[in-house]
C-alpha cells in the first residue's frame, strides 16, 4: 500500500488540522501542504515540484471558491485525483462539481467514512497517480 501525498484546500483552521489527523491516523496520507483560498491553492499546486496523489478542496474558502479550484486545476496540473469535501454537497452541487472535473464529492457531516474508504482504496490501487 503505497502513501497518498496529499493536499488540502479549507478554510476553517479547525476542520483542517482535525481532518489532517484523521486521515493520517486512519489511511496511508501524508498531507504535504495546505491552504485556505483559491489563489494560494492555485500557486501551490501550479508548482510542479509539488507533486501530489490527492487534492481535498472545500467549496467555501476564505478568498475564491472550491469551484474555482476545480476549474483551474485540471489544465495546469499532474495527474491526481480531486475531490470535494463540503457540507453543501446537494445534488446540484455534485453534479456541478463533477462537470468541473472533481473525482468524487463527499458531505462533510456524513460522508467523512466514504472518504476514508476512498483514501484507502486509493491507497490500495495503482500508482500510475504519482508518474510525474
Amino acid at each position: 500500500m503505497r502513501q497518498l501525498k496529499t493536499y488540502i484546500i479549507e478554510d476553517s483552521p479547525v476542520i483542517r488540522q482535525s481532518l489532517i489527523e484523521t486521515l493520517e491516523e486512519l489511511v496511508p496520507v501524508k498531507v504535504v501542504g495546505a491552504s485556505d483560498n483559491e489563489l494560494a491553492a492555485l500557486h501551490w499546486l501550479a508548482d510542479l515540484h509539488n507533486r501530489v496523489d490527492l487534492v481535498i478542496v472545500d467549496l467555501f474558502l476564505k478568498s475564491g471558491s472550491g469551484l474555482g479550484v476545480l476549474r483551474n486545476i485540471k489544465p495546469s496540473r499532474q495527474p491526481c485525483k480531486v475531490v470535494v469535501l463540503s457540507n453543501y454537497a446537494t445534488k446540484d452541487i455534485r453534479l456541478k462539481c463533477l462537470e468541473l472535473g472533481a473525482d468524487q464529492v463527499f458531505d462533510k457531516s456524513t460522508e467523512i467514512e466514504s472518504l476514508i474508504a476512498y483514501c484507502g482504496d486509493l491507497a490500495e490501487g495503482p500508482s500510475e497517480l504519482s508518474v510525474l
